[in-house]
């Protein structure tokens, strides 16, 4: 089911793909366990992405979808296509996203729950995609948050090593050997570690991610 941006506005030329994985204790945020515990975890995982999902949810979006890796849950709001992810390395599964969508699609993973409406708003606007290619968001730990694609080509992701500290270099020079006119939105932190999760909260206290991370006080015995 596919609505219409919040508000009555139009919707936007812009379809955006959050890459996600069901928060289920065990399969998310393993890096997190310790101190967190699996079900912890989990509970940080969905925090993360119910925030993430709010930020897309408040732009105007020609097609929201969700590419999951699991099944949906009550964690899904209203306005949100669910769509399986493929089998394969991750640079497959982003690579097979882009490859069922059509037009000006911008990309974004499930791991930073600070993005708001501010940071997604260039690439979302109505005017994003003039004169510009593409879009390119940095994460912190050398890989990427967001990648946006005015027309949407596997190839340009199909065998970029992913899960490494030059991931969002290898990405980025992808584009740029295409010839791609490219853009970029601001670098943000992944949550990984606890650490991570702590900064992040820090910068977004205001989100469910850092209320949930508020109550969550991990033993050190553990």
């Amino acid at each position: 089911m596919t609505e219409p941006a919040t508000g009555g506005e139009c919707p936007g030329p812009t379809t955006v793909l959050v890459i996600a994985k069901e928060p289920v204790p065990g399969r998310v945020k393993t890096r997190l366990t310790p101190p967190y515990t699996p079900n912890e975890a989990a509970q940080l995982a969905e925090a993360a992405l119910y925030d993430t999902l709010r930020a897309v949810r408040a732009m105007p979006a020609r097609r929201r979808v969700v590419v999951l890796d699991g099944r949906p849950g009550s964690w899904l709001p209203a306005g949100f296509d669910v769509r399986p992810q493929c089998p394969g390395g991750l640079d497959e599964r982003l690579a097979a996203a882009f490859a069922e969508s059509t037009g000006p699609t911008l990309l974004i993973g499930m791991d930073t729950p600070q993005v708001t409406p501010q940071l997604l708003a260039p690439a979302l606007d109505f005017d994003a995609w003039d004169e510009c290619d593409a879009w390119f968001g940095a994460a912190e730990d050398g890989g990427f948050w967001a990648l946006g694609l005015a027309a949407p080509d596997p190839r340009l992701l199909r065998g970029v090593p992913m899960s490494t500290d030059h991931t969002g270099a290898a990405q980025r020079a992808r584009l740029t050997a295409a010839g791609l006119r490219v853009r970029e939105l601001p670098p943000l932190r992944d949550v990984d570690t606890a650490d991570d999760a702590e900064r992040v909260a820090a910068a977004a206290p205001g989100g469910r991610f850092a209320a949930t991370l508020a109550r969550l006080t991990p033993d050190a015995g553990r």
